[in-house]
Parts: structure tokens; C-alpha cells; sequence
């Protein structure tokens, strides 16, 4: 996690400022939501102003198409297979830049199942972990989180509902709150 803020003057009567980690997020697009459903787009939000976002080639037997995603997504299934990334270099790019940490999404419970879609298809083992957000959260945090978060996509005014635009809503979503109720 990167660490947010600095630290202040450190002169007797002066406050400091609380220093807040930055999550690394992820955020996973699919064809549907359905059992058969697979990851369409990853996108993260790592340390501030580093984002990583790829669309998937589906990979053989991948073949779930809900119309209902592809228009909240705006990705069509003939786009992946022209523009998308083949899924083993998708799986290496997320171990290089994820190797031996925690990352976090607020869609775990279908995040994390499409991402052991995705390594188990691309015959790699997955070298870091995946939690829900929650984890992290304060009671305090929760309780403020969906206003801060409907104030963060306003403010941030992501024009595409893609992931790496998800995932950077979430981590500034998560800093927000934290600096309101440290």
C-alpha cells in the first residue's frame, strides 16, 4: 500500500497529520453474472497516478455473452476478440505488478471467483491475494461510504464504466473516508 499525506511539523502544539495507506484495488468487468459468467476487463488502481487496465481475449470455452453487461460495460464480445489481451499475459502482467500482496475490491464475492476463472484458464498460479474492502473499513468508514463514493465518481466525472476507472473510485473513495474519521 502506498501512504498518503505527510507528516506535519512536528513542533510542540502543532497537530499531524495522519498518514493513510493506500490500498492497491481491483476492480473486475464479466460477461454476465451468471455461473458461466468470465472476466472481461481487470483494471487496478495501484500507487497514486498508476493504473492498470486490459481487456481479455476470451479464451476457448468462454462463450456466456449477457446483453445486459455489454451495455453497462459499452465492451462488445467481437471488441474483445480483436483489441483484447490474451489472458496468460493478463494473468503474468497481474503477478508482476501484484506479486506477495493483498489487493482489495469491493466486489469480492464475484471479483475473486472470476479472477480464479482467469488463472485457472491460463494454466498460471495467481501470486497474490484478493479481500474484500470491507476488511480494511472502520464502522465510521462504512457509514459515510456510499455518500463519499456517489461525491468521488461525481467529482472524479470518469466518463466510461470501466475498471480501472471503478478501481480508482474505490481507492479514493477508501482515502476520503479515512481522512473524515481518523
Amino acid at each position: 500500500m502506498t501512504i498518503v499525506g505527510a507528516m506535519t511539523n512536528s513542533s510542540p502544539g502543532k497537530p499531524r497529520k495522519k498518514l493513510i495507506r493506500r490500498p492497491y484495488i481491483i476492480d473486475v468487468e464479466a460477461s454476465g453474472f451468471g455461473q458461466r459468467s468470465y472476466p472481461i476487463e481487470i483494471g487496478l488502481a495501484l500507487d497514486p497516478g498508476e493504473r492498470y487496465c486490459s481487456l481479455l481475449n476470451p479464451a476457448p470455452g468462454w462463450t456466456h455473452w449477457d446483453e445486459k453487461a455489454e451495455k453497462i460495460h459499452c465492451v462488445t464480445r467481437e471488441s474483445l476478440l480483436i483489441n483484447g489481451t490474451p489472458i496468460t499475459r493478463v494473468a503474468n502482467d497481474l503477478n508482476r505488478l501484484l506479486k506477495d500482496k493483498t489487493i482489495y475490491s469491493d466486489g469480492w464475492v464475484v471479483d475473486k471467483p472470476w479472477l480464479t476463472t482467469l488463472f485457472y484458464a491460463a494454466k498460471i498460479h495467481q501470486c497474490f491475494s484478493i479481500s474484500p474492502i470491507e476488511l480494511i473499513l472502520s464502522e465510521d468508514q462504512m457509514e459515510i461510504w456510499h455518500d463519499t463514493k456517489t461525491l468521488v465518481t461525481r467529482e472524479l466525472a470518469l466518463k466510461r464504466h470501466r475498471a480501472s476507472a471503478d478501481a480508482l473510485i474505490i481507492q479514493e473513495t477508501y482515502v476520503r473516508t479515512r481522512e473524515k474519521t481518523c
